[in-house]
């Protein structure tokens, strides 16, 4: 037998100086704290069960802000999407473990909470589980909204299968945006703009991480009725963060003042914006005040005509009503 283990066994005894009352005392302590245990787990493993739960439904928490984009009037909070396609801009396991939350089934009914809770209009990957769901709710009377992102195919043309959702607008990827800029060949984006006018009938804008897109689109006079602005210029190359810092981050680079330069293009800006990211992808979700933090600096720094794009992943708590009640207190446009 281990000697340690032998000692903390026989330490454990009441001895013969041990007064008799005491012993009584802790033995009557130890029976009831036994009793109340399994109540204890048995409450813990019921909160854990509800938070948990994809099929509850999220709080009534009343009317939300609106605002007009690109002539959709929307909530806003728009729905994002990240989440949903297994984006996490973190670690393998965690897009796994949200790809694992997200099948059909959870995404339709994510989606009907949503509008539960107010929320009416969505950004969907283009992928089979996102657009079933999205026509099953509809079959049930849903009135959600869907747009996407898009760019020109190599050869230039510009699909129209999207025409099929209706959406409001069409918006060239953000990913795409900061690339082609970046290469010099900027007037690809112009050319998505244009086509999706003309050919589509539908307006269109432009999603980046890089606010000298934004501005630069702007400056010139592009044909966009709306932009998506990202907090975070994560799309950085490593190769001009080195040139600056003297190295580079593992990851995608999350700079905290990246914000604060995407927010000065977004109130130079006349035309409507998205901002999306405002939660990091993630990096600030820490904690309960960190996201309401955040969710106050976006609102109360943007334009009162322009709206939050935020992905939600409600498997831990009702990330839904969270957010929801967040807008409310900050994002109120009168």
């Amino acid at each position: 037998m281990d000697h340690n283990a032998a000692n903390s066994s026989t330490s454990n005894q009441p001895t013969c100086r041990q007064p008799r009352r005491d012993f009584l005392k802790h033995l009557a302590a130890g029976a009831l704290a036994a009793s109340t245990l399994p109540l204890i787990q048995q409450q813990a493993h019921a909160a854990q069960g509800a938070q948990s739960n994809p099929m509850a439904t999220p709080t009534a928490t009343g009317p939300l802000p609106m605002v007009n984009i690109a002539g959709c009037l929307t909530p806003r909070l728009i729905i994002g999407s990240n989440p949903i396609g297994g984006w996490s801009h973190q670690i393998r396991n965690m897009t796994t473990a949200m790809l694992d939350y997200y099948n059909e089934a959870t995404t339709t009914q994510f989606l009907r909470n949503c509008e539960k809770a107010g929320l009416t209009l969505v950004i969907l990957p283009w992928q089979d589980k996102c657009l079933n769901a999205l026509k099953t709710i509809w079959k049930e009377g849903s009135k959600m909204r869907v747009y996407f992102l898009g760019e020109l195919a190599k050869d230039g043309k510009l699909g129209k299968e999207i025409m099929e959702y209706k959406p409001p607008f069409y918006l060239h990827h953000g990913n795409s945006t900061d690339t082609l800029f970046r290469a010099g060949k900027q007037e690809q984006v112009h050319d998505f703009l244009k086509k999706v006018h003309d050919e589509l009938g539908i307006k269109t804008g432009v999603s980046a991480h890089n606010p000298d897109c934004i501005k630069y689109a702007e400056d010139k006079g592009w044909e966009a009725d709306v932009y998506q602005c990202c907090f975070y210029y994560v799309t950085r190359p490593k190769t001009e963060i080195r040139a600056k810092l003297g190295r580079a981050p593992l990851g995608e680079p999350f700079m905290d003042s990246d914000r604060e330069d995407m927010v000065k293009v977004i109130q130079q800006v006349k035309k409507p914006c998205i901002a999306f990211k405002i939660l990091g992808a993630g990096w600030l979700c820490e904690s309960d005040d960190t996201v309401e933090d955040a969710f106050q600096y976006a609102l109360t720094s943007i334009k009162k005509t322009d709206a939050i794009l935020v992905g939600m992943w409600p498997k831990y708590k009702d990330e839904i009503t969270q957010n929801v009640k967040l807008v409310q207190r900050y994002g109120v446009v009168a």
